[in-house]
């Protein structure tokens, strides 16, 4: 009998009569009104988006096609790539060309595109997370990595307080992409660099 024989047979003797524990289930789902000091979950979702250095505004339904196009402007956006469904409002004050997503567009092509705009599937207060699931306004996942800019609308009531309480919103099924902010790394001497493996700008609009 060789070493890993040994020691092989060694753990299925001490674990011969071992019975498997059962999962707990008794870990936090929900945000305590400690964590939302008096504030609603838009609120809380806006100061954490604002932390991970991400550019968030709050706008109202009519207000929504001025500030998107005020945003795209203010960063020179002069091609944009969207999902086939997105809504034509929002886009109704932007100049920028349109780019509409379709499995033929290429990573190529959307290297070439200034900015994406899309909707979301959820967004978690506690952590300023988006989700996106490619679902409704989202469109394929590459159009979200890819340009250098993405503009991300995001309903009132998709806002929930915790991550556990997103995921049960969710399709495990889905591609699921998790946005904390614009993409960035440390990996380097601890030197934080944006834009590496996604959007270097990520810019918000919650909508009430």
């Amino acid at each position: 009998m060789d070493s890993r024989e040994r020691i092989l047979a060694a753990v299925r003797s001490a674990t011969r009569d071992a019975i498997d524990p059962a999962p707990t289930r008794d870990y936090r789902t929900e945000v305590d009104d400690r964590e939302l000091a008096g504030r609603d979950l838009v609120e809380l979702f806006v100061e954490r988006v604002d932390d991970h250095r991400a550019e968030v505004h709050v706008v109202d339904t009519a207000e929504l096609p001025l500030r998107v196009g005020q945003v795209l402007g203010a960063h020179k956006v002069r091609s944009l790539v969207v999902p086939h469904d997105v809504d034509a409002r929002w886009l109704s004050t932007t100049h920028a060309r349109l780019v509409r997503d379709d499995p033929s567009v290429t990573a190529q092509q959307l290297d070439d595109v200034d900015a994406v705009v899309t909707g979301c599937a959820a967004a978690v207060a506690v952590t300023g997370t988006i989700v996106l699931d490619s679902g409704p306004r989202q469109g394929r996942r590459a159009i979200t990595l890819v340009p250098d800019l993405h503009l991300c609308v995001v309903p009132a009531e998709a806002v929930v307080g915790s991550v556990p309480e997103a995921v049960r919103r969710l399709d495990p099924r889905r591609p699921l992409t998790w946005v904390s902010g614009p993409s960035a790394t440390s990996d380097i001497e601890l030197d934080r660099v944006e834009g590496v493996h996604g959007p270097r700008t990520l810019v918000v609009l919650v909508v009430r």
